[in-house]
């Protein structure tokens, strides 16, 4: 199915100001841009990953996605007009305005650390030579992630490992400026 273009987000950003985390999809797939919710298709991974790595106490269903912020966790994505698989996006959908935008939200709301939920994502932010894992370059003193995409259409490249080491560091801070620590004895 092709890409789908909006005048407004297809899906809301979730975003306040000092969030510990917030992930960036690439762009909402079909079934999140027609359900309004982050990560609703049933065999994408994002929501059981963060219960199984720790960032959430419970499963969390792609309608519940809101309650994320009581655990300082945030969504947004790169490209929020548009909808549809990565190499199904219109040209540009992910180029210089997307990033100009993602980066002035990333710099309003100063989350401690930014995932991108994709290579595609990631490199369309950083540049090609971007890989997983933490990147040198920041957005002030945001922290900027490359993961392995949860999308079925991407088990090619799926490790939860790369997960687990982000929940590390996230879990490490959740004590400093306010935030649930969820699991304390967890990464101990």
């Amino acid at each position: 199915m092709p890409a789908r273009s909006a005048k407004a987000p297809l899906v809301p950003d979730l975003l306040r100001p000092n969030l510990k985390l917030v992930f960036c999809g690439t762009a909402p797939g079909r079934m999140s841009a027609l359900h309004k919710h982050y990560y609703a298709h049933p065999q994408n991974k994002f929501w059981r990953t963060l219960f199984a790595v720790g960032l959430t106490p419970h499963l969390l269903n792609p309608a519940e996605y809101e309650n994320l912020l009581q655990f300082g966790i945030g969504l947004t994505d790169l490209a929020k007009y548009v909808s549809g698989q990565d190499n199904q996006l219109p040209r540009g959908s992910l180029g210089p305005r997307a990033a100009k935008a993602l980066r002035e939200r990333i710099e309003k709301f100063q989350p401690r650390t930014l995932a991108f939920t994709s290579l595609t994502g990631g490199r369309s932010f950083l540049g090609s030579k971007a890989n997983f894992g933490v990147q040198e370059p920041t957005i002030g003193k945001t922290r900027i992630w490359i993961l392995p995409s949860p999308s079925p259409k991407a088990h090619w490249n799926w490790d939860e490992k790369m997960w687990r080491e982000l929940a590390k560091e996230v879990q490490k801070h959740r004590g400093k400026n306010g935030g649930k620590n969820i699991f304390p004895n967890k990464f101990q």
